[in-house]
């Protein structure tokens, strides 16, 4: 009796050369990989064929208008098949790019061949076959006259039995002809792997420096009396030199839109407001209007695209807080209570993320009518637009539906894809990569949290590693909510040592204003500062602390500035994916190094050596894996600490010194001699 034949399931054909696992795959594919213009992009792929012919790959890329190119693959570990090449995109837009594996006749030819005729096996059959090889690339592989060349005088050598055999055989297996069928090679049964498409992006999507300010405290003061007078937005365009001095790339303005009263915040996030508290910027919405307008007392339409163009002729970027939640006097309230949720009594839930309760916050019901809300917000972001703001920090995007944010992102960026979106989405990991996932350029992250050596090499490895394909991390050490023990408590160290750190481990990092005052004391029973700037006005005096004021040398804003100074100095600082961890004797002391490779060829490395105990000076041995600086074991360099001018000469053991009462951290740039 013969069995039965059963079914098989419907598969993709695999190809006559297998090409699996490529990387980066967003998804399966169904979301693009990320990368800037003239950012290392690594693609990698498990590619093999059977028996013992050679096989190759090659990654095809495709740019906005269609045209492909081919970068070779270099096979990094035989065993396990796999390939990897670092290609890079020249020009912002929506490429693609696929791995094509392939039998490599010449491949197999100079392997063969190299055996056989050192042994005297075969040897004028070899040298014939390898001519023959050499004649199918001239005849199906376009070249240049002297591409051309190249192989020609290969074919004669091998041809010509006048010369000796070894001369015969490094004429066709040596590295002239090698060079050029790596750069345009003969390839046999090709077999593509899907293809994956490939978002770039401008380099601001993933390297900048953000200064956070409200605007109604740059240039409010008090009287006597202990009246408050608020800063405008005419008076914080004064700020933005000091800002641009400093070193920063954007300037981030928390809500400008009109605040309600019903409910107003007092100081400290009490529950009674007095009638000159200013209420929070995040009750959104008065009679003075929403989120499309502009509250009175910062000024006008006129006066911000003043602050926008003081701000562009600085070299500043102005990004907007954009927090999609209403005061109860919003118009939208009034307008559209449907688009809120109202409780079995009849009144509309306010907003909370207990324990903290937000009397003042009615949040948005995307359910009830998305097709209204979603042209409600794409209406208000598009005025922010027409008035110069390039980047959104948007409030706790997670409590919005991920959908919605997928077609927002996509329906601004069909007409300005330069527009950049930081989620300020401090939640559960499978949310936060999803965010990354369909749209935002850039994230909040845990750094805050992360103070001990294992948890921020841990923390770095995963962020470097499959997640940059798609999430790029933006690291501030403190924020307007945020004021964690080690920076409560841990002195001048703590606030150096985490900006260096916030600075060189990610690209983007950030910091709220007052940062360079080291402002440490929090409000009991919460991590935020005490007198809070969301509840009210606060005046910095700046002044004070400029040369010749009354606590001249008592900011960091020096120290800001140089840190800003070495980030834009070394290229290898504004990349996510190369950064390599070394060992320290002292579990309190970090070293990593990063590296890239300039457009004008040459590389840029850099350690950084940082003492993570704030409360004390430690003394270390550092032990650096010198292959991943490009260098032997054996070798020495110039190690020049690039925040105060000094030099050493370093090899592969060192010691160090950082804390208290020294610098607590180095960043170096290794010079080699």
């Amino acid at each position: 009796m013969t069995a039965p034949r059963l079914s098989s399931a419907p598969q993709t054909p695999i190809g006559r050369i297998p090409v699996l696992d490529v990387t980066p795959s967003v998804d399966g594919g169904l979301r693009p990989a990320k990368s800037v213009v003239h950012e290392p992009f690594p693609v990698t792929a498990r590619v093999f064929r059977e028996g013992h012919d050679a096989v190759n790959a090659s990654v095809a890329i495709t740019d906005p208008d269609g045209r492909t190119a081919y970068v070779p693959m270099r096979s990094t570990n035989v065993g396990l098949s796999l390939w990897e090449a670092q290609v890079a995109a020249d020009r912002e837009g929506l490429w693609s790019f696929r791995v094509e594996g392939w039998s490599d006749p010449y491949g197999t030819w100079h392997h063969d061949a190299v055996i056989k005729v050192e042994a005297g096996v075969d040897v004028e059959l070899m040298l014939e076959e390898g001519a023959l090889v050499l004649e199918r690339a001239l005849a199906e592989v376009e070249r240049s006259h002297e591409q051309q060349q190249v192989l020609r005088e290969a074919v004669a050598a091998l041809r010509d039995t006048s010369r000796p055999v070894p001369e015969r055989l490094y004429a066709g297996a040596g590295d002239a002809v090698a060079r050029e069928l790596t750069a345009r090679p003969l390839r046999d049964f090709v077999s593509p792997s899907p293809e994956q498409s490939w978002l770039v992006e401008r380099p601001l999507a993933l390297a900048g420096a953000w200064y956070e300010i409200f605007p109604r405290s740059e240039g409010a003061y008090q009287d006597e009396d202990g009246t408050w007078h608020t800063g405008t937005l005419r008076t914080a365009a004064e700020r933005l030199p000091a800002i641009r001095d400093m070193g920063f790339d954007v300037v981030y303005l928390t809500p400008v839109h009109p605040i309600g009263t019903t409910n107003r915040k007092g100081p400290n996030n009490t529950l009674t407001a007095g009638p000159l508290d200013p209420g929070s910027p995040y009750a959104i919405g008065s009679a003075a209007g929403g989120h499309d307008a502009i509250e009175p007392s910062l000024g006008t339409f006129e006066d911000f695209d003043a602050f926008v163009a003081r701000a562009r002729e600085l070299g500043l970027e102005v990004a907007l807080d954009i927090a999609l939640q209403c005061s109860p006097d919003h118009p939208w309230v009034t307008e559209h209570p449907e688009w809120f949720t109202t409780r079995a009594d009849g009144t509309i839930a306010y907003a909370e993320n207990p324990p903290k309760k937000y009397q003042d916050i009615y949040p948005l019901n995307f359910d009830n009518d998305p097709d209204g809300i979603y042209q409600a917000v794409r209406d208000v972001i598009q005025v922010w637009i027409d008035h110069g703001v390039t980047a959104f920090r948007v409030d706790n995007p997670h409590t919005k539906p991920v959908e919605f944010w997928q077609w927002l992102i996509s329906d601004v960026a069909a007409s300005r894809p330069d527009i950049i979106w930081l989620a300020e989405a401090f939640t559960k990991p499978a949310m936060m990569h999803t965010l990354g996932k369909i749209g935002f350029q850039q994230s909040y992250t845990y750094y805050a949290w992360r103070n001990e050596k294992w948890e921020i090499e841990e923390y770095v490895r995963e962020l470097a590693g499959d997640a940059a394909a798609y999430m790029r991390p933006s690291f501030w050490p403190t924020t307007h909510d945020i004021l964690t023990p080690y920076m409560q408590y841990g002195g001048p160290a703590a606030w150096k040592v985490r900006a260096a750190l916030a600075a060189t481990l990610v690209p983007t990092y950030g910091i709220y204003a007052g940062y360079e005052l080291m402002e440490h004391v929090a409000r009991p029973g919460a991590e935020e500062q005490v007198d809070n700037e969301k509840y009210q006005l606060k005046d910095r005096r700046w002044a004070d602390y400029a040369p010749g004021g009354a606590k001249e040398g008592q900011s960091l804003d020096g120290y800001l500035r140089t840190l800003n100074q070495v980030r834009h100095w070394h290229p290898s600082l504004r990349l996510l994916r190369n950064i390599t961890f070394h060992h320290c004797d002292d579990e309190n002391i970090i070293v990593f190094s990063k590296t890239a490779r300039t457009l004008s060829g040459h590389d840029d490395t850099v350690i950084v050596v940082a003492n993570l105990d704030p409360h004390s000076t430690r003394e270390s041995w550092v032990h650096l894996d010198m292959p991943a600086l490009g260098l032997g074991y054996g070798d020495g360099f110039v190690a020049h600490d690039e925040m105060t001018q000094q030099s050493w000469h370093w090899g592969q053991d060192n010691f160090v010194r950082l804390g208290r009462d020294a610098e607590p951290a180095h960043i170096i740039h290794v010079r080699r001699f």
